[in-house]
């Protein structure tokens, strides 16, 4: 990697993947109830669905463990089309995420992160499993943790706000979508001198290209 390499940090759950909505399917099946009576998340905690501390790391290891959470998630709209154009004009993508929260569940966590990257095409040139993110070098995050974000900039970094219910309070800049997060990306790495590539001729759905390489071997 060269000094003027331009690295994008990114989260994944709640960023890239709806941890919501495939946790709230998950608490409600293991309740017996309809996912719709849990309502809307809107702390960090889950507290507004009656969930203690020592009730999330159960339902947390069930859903990874059990239920294969990591693998079968549903993505955020756009963060694979979006993450493959700064891709291709020489963004260096590092997915940083703190999945390793489950005793003896990491080769799980690892292995169904990792299929879920290539089946949803997110392109990615690092994976990095931590919790500690300043830790991670990178020029600009994208996260939607309140914790993250403050400690990521109390460290002096560079940080985009996914927009979550539960990170109104913070400072933006804010993304409300994966467009937000291009524009944003782009403009902060152009002011920092990369030249931007553009997308590469021939390629109509650049998030399909993963299964494209592994058809064919590549």
């Amino acid at each position: 990697m060269v000094d003027d390499t331009f690295v994008l940090g990114v989260d994944l759950d709640g960023v890239c993947a709806d941890y919501t909505a495939a946790f709230r399917a998950i608490v409600a099946s293991e309740r017996g109830v309809d996912p719709e009576t849990l309502g809307d998340q809107v702390s960090w905690s889950f507290s507004e669905w009656g969930i203690s501390a020592e009730e999330f790391d159960a339902l947390h290891r069930c859903a990874v463990l059990e239920h294969r959470m990591f693998r079968t998630m549903p993505a955020m709209e756009g963060a694979a089309d979006a993450l493959w154009r700064l891709s291709d004009a020489g963004v260096w993508i590092r997915i940083i995420t703190h999945r390793l929260y489950v005793n003896w569940g990491h080769a799980v966590a690892v292995t169904d992160t990792v299929a879920w990257l290539d089946q949803h095409g997110i392109p990615y040139r690092d994976l990095c499993f931590l919790g500690r993110k300043p830790e991670v070098e990178a020029d600009v995050y994208v996260d939607d943790g309140p914790h993250n974000v403050e400690s990521l900039r109390s460290h002096g970094a560079e940080v985009i706000v996914f927009d979550q219910p539960y990170n109104r309070g913070l400072d933006g800049p804010r993304a409300h979508e994966w467009a937000d997060v291009e524009e944003l990306v782009s403009t902060l790495a152009a002011a920092r001198g990369l030249w931007f590539q553009g997308q590469l001729p021939g390629l109509q759905d650049p998030s399909r290209r993963v299964d494209h390489r592994v058809r064919s071997g590549r």
